[in-house]
């Protein structure tokens, strides 16, 4: 004969909220650090510094090949949610996008499409290219919204493809703005820190970042929509 034994709802509520209480404390020894980690041979211990953070369900503001980003896992709700705060966005309306190691993770969070979008992809990615693609079951499970899009990059920058990587899942990311109307984006990794060590759990500098963003371009129709001209000229890989 075998017993089976369900916890109270009570208890689980408990041992959630001990288990929340547990990470928002090892969460505060970080307390908007500035790590210094070099592009062209990333320090394997700062990139497991960065990674602890994200799965304890912090978030980081870290260096692409466009502008810098802040962003954390795209498994935790929560952690979607802060970034959207932080950044003055509403969850369900925000348009978020992926960043993801390499082209084999982004079939997770697609629809199916064709080979000739495929061959561009080989040939953009990694680059400074954010692609809107049809979006599949998993995307609303993971960002709680109804969207049917999402967009996905593969930035030219060994430090958060290689954040990513050990993670085992890609981040959720978002630009990181200046108020200033002349300047659209903060490129002083220093100046970025003095503004969000306070609202961030970690500050990766990787040397200044750019002030053009990513060129956004559609693919949800089979064909390639520019929707916003950035760094990525797409015309020389078509």
């Amino acid at each position: 004969m075998s017993f089976h034994f369900r916890e109270h709802p009570k208890t689980q509520n408990f041992n959630k909220y001990r288990l929340e209480t547990q990470l928002f404390a090892s969460l505060r020894c970080y307390n908007g650090m500035l790590v210094r980690i070099y592009e062209e041979n990333p320090n394997p211990k700062f990139i497991e510094q960065a990674v602890d953070v994200l799965r304890k369900g912090g978030v980081i503001i870290y260096p692409t090949d466009t502008v810098y980003g802040i962003g954390c896992d795209i498994t935790n709700q929560k952690a979607i949610e802060r970034v959207c705060k932080i950044r003055g966005l509403k969850p369900e309306k925000s348009n978020l996008s992926f960043i993801c190691y390499d082209l084999t993770d982004i079939s997770q969070y697609t629809k199916p499409f064709d080979t000739a979008v495929f061959r561009v992809l080989k040939k953009t990615l990694p680059g400074p290219f954010t692609f809107i693609f049809n979006a599949s079951g998993q995307v609303p499970k993971l960002l709680s919204t109804k969207k049917k899009t999402v967009g996905i990059r593969v930035p030219d920058n060994n430090i958060v493809r290689e954040i990513v990587k050990e993670l085992g899942n890609p981040i959720v990311t978002s630009s990181i703005r200046d108020e200033d109307d002349i300047i659209e984006y903060s490129t002083d990794p220093e100046l970025i820190h003095e503004k969000y060590e306070d609202l961030v759990d970690l500050v990766i500098d990787g040397g200044y970042g750019d002030n053009i963003a990513s060129t956004v371009v559609d693919v949800t129709s089979g064909e390639f929509e520019i929707l916003r001209e950035g760094k990525g000229i797409l015309e020389v890989y078509l």
